[in-house]
């Protein structure tokens, strides 16, 4: 099965204001990466050999960090933000 490569560029900064769509998203996603860090660092804890363990750790602390990235993104003041954006509604 042959991967599918995203030639999209890596958006360089998050928008200004989050919209509801986009806060549901986020959860869902930072229960996922909180998960997977939960997995991986749960069968570190099991496994005997230390190069599997090594390897299930740094994965761990990949998602780990991940979560902690999406998590920065939120620690704004949403509402400053959204009266910041200009009103593009007609009047």
């Amino acid at each position: 099965m042959q991967m599918m490569q995203n030639n999209q560029p890596p958006i360089p900064n998050p928008p200004r204001a989050i919209t509801t769509k986009d806060i549901l998203y986020l959860k869902d996603a930072m229960s996922w990466e909180l998960l997977a860090f939960k997995k991986f660092h749960g069968m570190a804890q099991q496994v005997q050999n230390p190069q599997f363990k090594q390897e299930l750790d740094k994965v761990g602390r990949m998602h780990q960090n991940h979560y902690q990235r999406i998590l920065s993104h939120l620690q704004i003041d949403n509402n400053a933000a959204l009266a910041s954006l200009p009103n593009t509604q007609l009047q």
